[in-house]
């Protein structure tokens, strides 16, 4: 009991709150955007611009850059406007493009790693860049400030264009029918997401990223049908397994990554459990 009084005392310190808030806002904006990816059938796009960050991490260390944002996010998000266009090839389907892309930047990057390496501890490197680690707890305030804004953003995106979301999501034929510019909102889609991949790298790291944006959206489709009540539910449990993984994670001494998607895995078996309750009595 002691050691658990302890640890929850390093909340008095600022990059333990500062990594908290990043964490509960990533979550949030990735639940967001994985209710239209996840019905879309297109989640897997996580998986794909994480290993593209994983390789322009691994480009940024071995040119030393002192900040590997500015590198990073430019390319993460050149890659999702790619694979979007590749995925509208008729020669090359969305899931194989996914594929080729996830495949060979994971392979580049850590080929780039071993070849050029400047640390001592090439292992560690890899494994904190794959699966997170306790680098969520070096955020500066810029890092709080930025994912405010992104989070911000998104939450904008998805009030204002709710109605041409939605119709994009479900039917994207009949939205080109009626005058909305569906590729515009697919691209935005896909921009955002890159972002938010991007700063959800130090949290679980770019193997687990996609957990944080299938996770939530299937663990509301367990009960829930609408869309907005989808999403809303989504954006509930995202924010709760975020803040419960992360207080777990400091009072056990877990890895943070892993510890929000075993959280996020619990609150799908339970919402499953609950879903079969519900349709049982009706």
């Amino acid at each position: 009991m002691g050691v658990i009084i302890e640890r929850l005392s390093y909340f008095q310190y600022p990059f333990v709150r500062y990594a908290l808030i990043v964490g509960v806002l990533v979550a949030l904006s990735a639940s967001l955007l994985g209710v239209p990816l996840v019905l879309k059938r297109y989640s897997f796009i996580g998986d794909g611009l994480s290993h593209v960050a994983f390789g322009a991490i691994a480009i940024a260390t071995v040119l030393n850059l002192s900040n590997n944002l500015l590198l990073v996010a430019p390319v993460t998000i050149l890659f999702a406007v790619l694979l979007l266009r590749i995925g509208q090839n008729a020669k090359i389907k969305g899931d194989a493009a996914i594929a080729m892309l996830a495949v060979g930047s994971l392979a580049v990057g850590y080929l780039l790693m071993n070849a050029f390496s400047v640390s001592s501890n090439l292992s560690g490197d890899v494994c904190t860049t794959l699966f997170g680690s306790t680098s969520i707890l070096t955020l500066d305030r810029f890092d709080v400030y930025l994912c405010l804004w992104m989070s911000a953003a998104v939450l904008v995106l998805f009030l204002l264009f709710y109605n041409k979301i939605f119709a994009v999501t479900f039917d994207e034929d009949f939205a080109r029918a009626t005058g909305i510019r569906a590729n515009f909102y697919n691209l935005l889609i896909a921009v955002v997401t890159a972002v938010i991949i991007v700063l959800a790298m130090k949290l679980v790291g770019s193997l687990l990223i996609s957990a944080l944006v299938v996770f939530p959206a299937l663990t509301a489709m367990r009960i829930f049908t609408s869309f907005k009540s989808v999403m809303i539910c989504a954006a509930f449990v995202a924010v709760s397994c975020a803040a419960l993984g992360m207080l777990a994670a400091i009072v056990a001494g877990t890895p943070v990554g892993a510890t929000i998607v075993t959280a996020n895995i619990a609150a799908f078996g339970v919402f499953s459990l609950l879903g079969l309750l519900f349709r049982k009595k009706a």
